[in-house]
């Protein structure tokens, strides 16, 4: 997770995502750095919006959350167990993306 702070507080800094970059910052930081992880990190965040990307999982807890707080009482236990199966998928898809960070 440090990894992922270094690069958020570079991006917020106005600094540019590579690796020397993450590598002072976390060593700053006191964090035994691996530079394994490092290329990795810089690598998927390759041509990624970051300002973008962070708006999007700002907004998607939100929508989320907002379809089962204002679900009608009659509402068909099929769709109910659809929608779990489709956030167990999407959590599932995001651990995946981030194992791929981590190894």
């Amino acid at each position: 997770m440090e990894y992922i702070y270094a690069a958020l507080l570079l991006h917020k800094a106005g600094q540019k995502v590579e690796e020397a970059n993450v590598k002072k910052v976390l060593e700053a930081a006191g964090v035994k750095v691996e530079d394994a992880k490092i290329k990795a990190l810089v690598a998927s965040l390759a041509g990624v919006n970051i300002d973008e990307a962070m708006k999007k999982a700002a907004a998607a807890p939100a929508a989320v959350a907002a379809p089962a707080a204002g679900a009608a009482p009659e509402e068909k236990k099929e769709d109910k167990k659809k929608t779990a199966e489709d956030e167990k998928k999407s959590e599932e898809q995001a651990a995946a993306g981030l194992s791929a960070l981590f190894g």
